[in-house]
């Protein structure tokens, strides 16, 4: 079967802060509550520390959509620090828009460690949303391919 005919999986990377997101998948995965499993999770000690280029190279290899998922405003482990990626990702998400990126391939979620169910919601209404759109062949030209040297 050629590469062209086999079904389209998109590939998520979901950048989960450790105290609450990625706490929120671990209860997902325990309750047994069903996600995709295109959604490659990243751990992170906080969404604050979600730079920009890391979403800017999670597109140029290939990932489909980007999720940065953290803890609620106000409940966040390093008190402050969901405010900052609130504002340091809307302004990449508008830097992505006049790339010619679609904006619905990212997103910024609030998930805590007692939402697993919202977890998994949040996961699997992504994966279709993504889905929906396709294959993201915006940064296809800068993608790292293997090459051997001559």
């Amino acid at each position: 079967m050629s590469v062209d005919k086999q079904p389209f999986k998109p590939l998520i990377a979901a950048f989960c802060c450790n105290w609450c997101s990625y706490a929120g998948a671990d209860l997902a995965g325990t309750s047994r509550l069903a996600y995709p499993a295109e959604v490659k999770i990243i751990r992170v000690p906080c969404s604050c520390r979600v730079n920009p280029l890391f979403v800017l190279r999670a597109f140029q290899r290939g990932a489909d959509g980007v999720i940065i998922a953290g803890c609620h405003p106000g409940d966040c482990h390093y008190t402050t620090g969901n405010y900052y990626a609130r504002r340091r990702m809307t302004l990449l998400f508008s830097m992505l828009d006049y790339l010619g990126i679609e904006k619905e391939r990212t997103k910024l979620d609030w998930i805590s460690a007692a939402e697993g169910v919202k977890f998994a919601t949040v996961m699997n209404d992504f994966s279709k949303e993504i889905h929906a759109l396709g294959r993201n062949t915006r940064f296809g030209d800068l993608r790292c391919t293997t090459a051997v040297a001559q």
